[in-house]
């Protein structure tokens, strides 16, 4: 049976909030005591070693919307997510949405695509992020805009029949038969990587070309980077030690700098728990394995608890090749979603919750303070800050103050709630009618072939015909 988990809206009062938050040992940093307008530390700017000059600590994360063109370009959907990512008042946009490097590595049939062709729509993507930034704000100076790259490895779904067409890099002892992988399915050759390294090295010219100030090898929510990083059953140059797993991303690097020689960043999931899978009350366990398990990173050997060994020792390698900025996020939404996006409503084939979610939120920021602080001279992006609601900003201000990350990464909450952060940087009182409840939409409505977007809360999308069959399929499934 589902445990009773008190919605934050419950919460009214500071106290009524903290004794949830010890009753349930969910260790969070919070300030009772805002900062005035215009004090915030959420307000300072920070100056990064490779020259960049970033206007405050909010940051908007990479959200795909499945509402690109068949051939990756964008639409006016597309348009309006960017739009409003540009005058949210955030000054670090960090791709605004994973973009793929060719076809067959995208995760829906709708997402961006860069490549030769599509390059003039992405510099036109580019200049009105900068444009809209300045016509309401004045400057756009200290603004930074970067763009994640990706290949979608075991999770690509090309083609518009969304049939799974999975790259992988190993077998996997749960993964394989989870999503139904035929048995002489091969996992990627070594050619074939070289090959799709110089799809990426290609990406980051165009994405230069394009405007952007640097790129994200994306490395995380079981995506292919990520997958390199628990290859340690695979043979070969890219598979067993850490440095060879590595031996992709440091390849993309080498080849970045002896071409565009734009910055790379790295949106890491920092620990990946085994997967999980429902209980007889549709409650998300651990999956059950009789021995230790092998294709995990960040996690110890029964899958189930954090060890950062390896992500020390990552880092390590990050700052030898250069790479400054890095975005923590952890698991990934196909097997864990609980630990990548701590949530009390789960998406249509999700679970319910096995924890209260702030558990999950306090997860997040505890394993990335321990990053900033083992690496001080790295910029360190959190993440999980959306399940916070009204308690955001007293949390996130905490963050920045005590040196817990040096940016508050914002997802899913600025779909419902575009300004939110230049709201919280002029002290004003938050719309408690666009704060994200965490009802996972955005999630459902993608995972059944429609467009992502706040259905519940934003008008533009409850007004669409994909509104009610969005709310047909929720009672069909549940949970």
């Amino acid at each position: 049976m589902a445990q009773k988990i008190t919605r934050i809206a419950q919460l009214k009062t500071t106290n009524d909030f903290l004794g949830h938050a010890k009753k349930i040992k969910a260790e969070l940093p919070f300030k009772e005591t805002l900062a005035s307008s215009g004090t915030s530390s959420l307000g300072e700017s920070i100056k990064t070693a490779t020259g960049f000059n970033i206007g405050n600590r909010f940051c908007i994360l990479p959200m795909e919307g499945w509402d690109g063109t068949k051939n990756g370009l964008p639409t006016d959907h597309t348009k309006r997510r960017w739009h409003n990512f540009a005058i949210s008042g955030a000054k670090l946009l960090w791709g605004c949405e994973a973009v793929a490097v060719r076809p067959d590595g995208r995760a829906n049939p709708n997402q961006l695509i860069i490549n030769s062709q599509n390059l003039p729509a992405f510099k036109e993507l580019c200049k009105n992020l900068r444009n809209d930034h300045r016509e309401k704000f004045g400057d756009d100076s200290d603004l930074v805009i970067g763009l994640q790259l990706t290949h979608s490895g075991r999770f690509a779904v090309p083609n518009e029949d969304r049939a799974r067409k999975p790259w992988i890099l190993y077998d996997h002892s749960i993964l394989n038969d989870k999503f139904n992988l035929s048995k002489t399915h091969l996992p990627m050759t070594d050619d074939e990587i070289e090959k799709l390294i110089q799809d990426f090295i290609k990406a980051a010219q165009l994405a230069k070309e394009a405007g952007f100030q640097f790129v994200d090898i994306k490395h995380c929510h079981g995506y292919l980077g990520h997958e390199f990083l628990s290859a340690k059953t695979r043979k070969g140059k890219f598979g067993g030690s850490l440095h060879n797993r590595l031996r992709f991303l440091r390849s993309i690097v080498e080849g970045i700098k002896e071409t565009s020689n734009i910055p790379v960043g790295v949106r890491l999931s920092a620990f990946d728990f085994i997967p999980f899978e429902k209980d007889k009350g549709n409650i998300g366990i651990p999956k059950t394995i009789e021995s230790t398990y092998k294709e995990g990173f960040g996690v110890n050997g029964d899958g189930t608890h954090i060890d950062l060994t390896e992500v020390f020792e990552l880092l390590e390698e990050f700052e030898k090749m250069g790479i400054e900025m890095v975005c923590i996020t952890a698991g990934s939404p196909y097997y864990t979603p609980h630990i990548t996006r701590p949530a009390i409503f789960p998406p249509s084939d999700g679970y319910l919750p096995p924890e209260d979610p702030l558990v999950g939120v306090a997860r997040q920021i505890k394993v990335t303070a321990e990053l900033k602080k083992k690496f001080p001279n790295m910029v360190i992006i959190g993440s999980a800050y959306s399940y916070l609601q009204e308690w955001l900003p007293n949390v996130a201000e905490s963050v920045i103050d005590n040196g817990m990350a040096d940016f508050i990464g914002l997802g899913r909450m600025v779909l419902s709630y575009p300004n939110m952060p230049e709201d919280i940087l002029q002290g004003k009182p938050l719309v408690k009618g666009k704060i994200c409840r965490t009802f996972s939409d955005c999630t459902t409505a993608p995972r059944s072939g429609m467009i992502s977007g706040c259905f519940p809360l934003d008008a533009y999308y409850k007004k669409m015909p994909e509104a009610k069959t969005l709310k047909e399929i929720k009672k069909e499934v549940r949970l």
